[in-house]
């Protein structure tokens, strides 16, 4: 086995590897001025952005949870990845060779377990691919054909053909280096029955599906033979890579138009998501095997920025049958924690998107969803469908039937405009209405007020120990937290007045800790900027704790757009002029616990040292009139 990957090439990822770059493969971010970015964080739920990162730096915090690191640390929480597996998959997107303590590695050396699958997963896809141009593909290619997509349109989304065979698979990728735990694990073979071990997926159409980032996590195989027992679709197991209910099929092809646009369209099969893009509908996307939830809403609301003025939608698009409304349904339990603008469209004649496709090309799939109708209102009608409206007892019970959904609208705002239409469509008077809504609302049992948060692997790191920090409201103390931002975000602004800090200055217990950790590393004196700077601090850190300190505020906006010469000084004076306000205080308290006459040269001492202190106060205090000049 390979041993520990040498400490320099662990340097030369981390350079190489551009922090914006990875996190926008998990986070929509925007500007936050003074070079900074933000987003919503992906490892607690929240309405308004509070991760941000630092570029210059390769640096990150969550001001929500507490949570921070440099890109290793990102991927290894979002992907649940050991150390090793998250240098190798940084390593492998930015060309570095890494090397091992052992030696150089070598082709099919024993890479960390992660990397290995997602290795597999790759091979196997493109093991797919190659398949489905055999002659015996020719079923799967016909099928593809039959929906309107031609050879070009199956690479673009990577479609290939399983063999029909017991072991195809598998003896390509024995041959390839890869051992029989490492299938199973990955869920591309399965043991069992008389044949022991053999290909899960045979004699069917593949689609890889990929998580944002663009590695193949699973796949998803279609039945094409009538000899064929199994399910029309089969999907990879529940694996370390693949988790059906945080995964959306074309993710990594509609994730960069999803934040673009704002958009987010559900479709509901691989065809469909295929229909849409190449219809010109960029942003769809479907689930795998599972009903919409939670930890999907998740994944969208990173990508769409959904923070409490968010303007975007999520349109749904769903089957006319009965299973497609019964969708919907579910889906407008789980829209309330969408900000977002949610919306449904189903084709009046029941087609799927790639039906329409096929049927009346791709304006009609555009138009399909530009006929979206919101959610709320798909809802409530759905409920009335099978009422008389024409008849006052078919009105009656169509109130009944729609009360309820409206009492499950949230949105105080939005709760009385639904009242008022449901009214309308009824021919009831709105206070009828609003009372029957009421009643409703009493009856139903109070909304789960659980929070939904990214599941932690056993082996993903744990949150780092948090040291308390000063009360907001402490003026001081927010001096002190803005100077150690300075002395971490721009020493060399401030150059010899970050050095003048002494630890003494400092009360907080948290800030102290990271002043000394700055003064280990060398301070300003140092000469070192950005990345180099924060590392030489990071390491000069006691423990994860102080570490975590200093990720926040190396990450941390200045309150002004951009951080210049001029507020860095001022603000370094001024944590320097309260900490000789606080000196001035106490050798006057000793001045006046000392006779004069007894102790005269003690007292002339510290009656001069007053008057330095006082002199020097009044040379900062016009340091911070000035503004630093």
């Amino acid at each position: 086995m390979a041993g520990r990957i040498r400490d320099e090439d662990v340097v030369l990822v981390r350079e190489k590897a551009r922090i914006d770059e990875v996190v926008r493969d998990y986070v929509t971010l925007k500007s936050a001025g003074g070079g900074s970015l933000k987003g919503l964080c992906p490892f607690h739920d929240e309405r308004s952005p509070s991760f941000s990162i630092s570029p210059a730096k390769g640096a990150w915090y969550c001001f929500g949870c507490g949570e921070g690191g440099d890109v290793i640390g990102f991927l290894r929480k979002i992907d649940h990845l050991s150390f090793t597996e998250a240098v190798e998959k940084l390593a492998g997107r930015y060309g570095v060779t890494l090397r091992y303590t052992e030696g150089s590695a070598a082709p099919g050396r024993q890479a960390g377990n992660r990397s290995r699958l997602v290795e597999a997963n790759k091979t196997a896809a493109a093991f797919f691919v190659e398949r489905l141009a055999s002659p015996e593909a020719e079923t799967g290619r016909r099928f593809l054909t039959e929906r309107g997509f031609d050879s070009e349109a199956a690479k673009t989304f990577g479609v290939g053909y399983a063999p029909k065979g017991w072991d195809v698979l598998l003896g390509h990728l024995r041959s390839k280096g890869f051992t029989d735990d490492q299938l199973v694990e990955v869920g591309l073979v399965a043991r069992g029955g008389q044949r022991g071990i053999y290909d899960r997926f045979r004699g069917r159409l593949v689609w890889p599906i990929r998580d944002t980032s663009g590695d193949v996590v699973g796949f998803g195989a279609r039945k094409l033979y009538d000899d064929d027992e199994g399910p029309k679709y089969l999907n990879t197991p529940e694996t370390p890579l693949y988790k059906k209910s945080q995964v959306l099929y074309g993710i990594d092809l509609a994730r960069k138009e999803i934040a673009k646009r704002k958009q987010a369209v559900i479709v509901e099969g691989y065809t469909d998501v295929m229909a849409a893009h190449l219809s010109g509908v960029e942003t769809a996307v479907a689930t795998c095997g599972t009903s919409f939830g939670a930890d999907h809403i998740s994944v969208l609301r990173r990508l769409l920025m959904d923070d409490g003025v968010f303007t975007g939608e999520v349109v749904f698009t769903f089957d006319g049958d009965a299973a497609g409304q019964k969708a919907a349904q579910r889906a407008f339990s789980e829209d309330q924690r969408f900000t977002a603008q949610t919306f449904v469209a189903v084709e009046p004649s029941g087609m799927d998107p790639c039906d329409l496709r096929i049927a009346q090309g791709p304006d009609a799939v555009r138009e399909l969803v530009e006929r979206k109708v919101p959610l709320f209102e798909f809802a409530i009608r759905t409920e009335l469908k099978g009422h008389d409206l024409d008849r006052a007892e078919g009105r009656v019970a169509g109130l009944r039937a729609a009360a309820p959904v409206v009492a499950r609208i949230r949105d105080e705002a939005l709760r009385p405009e639904y009242i008022r239409l449901l009214s309308g469509w009824l021919a009831i008077p709105d206070d009828e209405v609003r009372r029957a809504v009421q009643a409703a609302g009493k009856a139903q049992p109070p909304a789960s007020r659980r929070t939904y948060e990214q599941p932690t692997a056993p082996d993903a790191p744990a949150g780092p120990p948090r040291l308390p920090r000063p009360d907001p409201r402490d003026k001081v103390a927010s001096v002190e937290r803005e100077a150690l931002k300075v002395a971490l975000q721009a020493p060399q602004l401030a150059g010899t007045w970050v050095d003048a800090l002494e630890t003494e200055g400092f009360r907080s217990p948290a800030y102290i800790a990271v002043h000394r950790a700055i003064v280990a590393a060398g301070g300003a004196a140092a000469g070192l900027e950005d990345r180099a700077w924060l590392d030489a601090v990071l390491a000069a850190c006691p423990d994860d704790a102080v570490r975590a300190v200093v990720h926040e505020l190396a990450v941390e906006p200045s309150p002004i757009d951009e951080m210049d010469t001029r507020y860095a000084q001022s603000v370094v004076a001024r944590l320097l002029e309260i900490d000789a306000s606080r000196r001035i205080t106490d050798l006057k308290a000793r001045l006046q616990r000392i006779e004069p006459a007894s102790e005269p040269d003690t007292y002339q001492a510290l009656f001069a040292d007053v008057l330095a202190l006082e002199q020097y106060r009044r040379g900062l205090r016009e340091q911070v009139a000035g503004g630093g000049s």
